[in-house]
């Protein structure tokens, strides 16, 4: 397995989330898949995906939801293609609704499953959302593709992402992927992008 893809899951989930899994067991035998839990804050989660990129040296970054969002500002400066599933580029407007206290959808390895919303955590994504796009450039507007839910009834950010990038996807699903979708929609648009920008 001389191939790796990072998977970045988005917000309420961890690196053992359904399209996680299924990503793993697509690819078992063919590539390495991992599938890290992220910090909740967006700067560590940055830091924390920036030195696990350094060490592990992945040749495909795919993400879901709020780890589009990750992977869009990291893909461009880290020089990796990038396969964006639901990005999810305003995500102060999708904690403001959602303020109080949590608990994430999938298990995480550190036992941790209870978390907080609060008006400190908007204003660190706000921070973020100011700069997520300033590290696009020419190279990256073909290598860093997005694969959007038709019936995704959260994020709605396919204009924006054809503001900077030129390859867009549709799939008929939801913003969370189910493992079938993860098979029949995002495994075969992550092959090709391993065989067209990975030697």
């Amino acid at each position: 397995m001389d191939k790796k893809i990072l998977f970045l899951h988005g917000f309420f989930a961890s690196g053992q989330c359904v399209p996680a899994l299924a990503l793993r067991e697509a690819f078992d035998g063919r590539a390495e898949v991992l599938t890290p839990d992220l910090p909740m804050h967006p700067k560590e989660a940055v830091s924390f995906i920036r030195g696990l990129i350094e060490r592990e040296k992945p040749d495909l970054l795919i993400g879901n939801s709020c780890g589009s969002f990750y992977a869009q500002m990291i893909a461009s400066v880290a020089g990796i293609p990038a396969l964006l599933g639901n990005p999810y580029f305003q995500m102060t407007e999708f904690l403001k609704q959602r303020i109080g206290k949590h608990q994430y959808k999938s298990p995480r390895k550190d036992g941790r499953q209870d978390f907080t919303i609060d008006e400190a955590l908007i204003g660190e994504f706000a921070d973020m959302e100011a700069i997520q796009f300033n590290s696009c450039n020419p190279r990256s507007k073909d290598r860093i593709w997005g694969l959007f839910g038709e019936r995704d009834t959260l994020a709605h950010f396919e204009p924006l992402f054809l503001e900077h990038y030129a390859r867009s996807f549709h799939f008929p699903g939801g913003h969370t992927p189910t493992a079938d979708e993860v098979h029949t929609w995002y495994v075969p648009l992550a092959e090709r992008m391993l065989t067209e920008f990975v030697e």
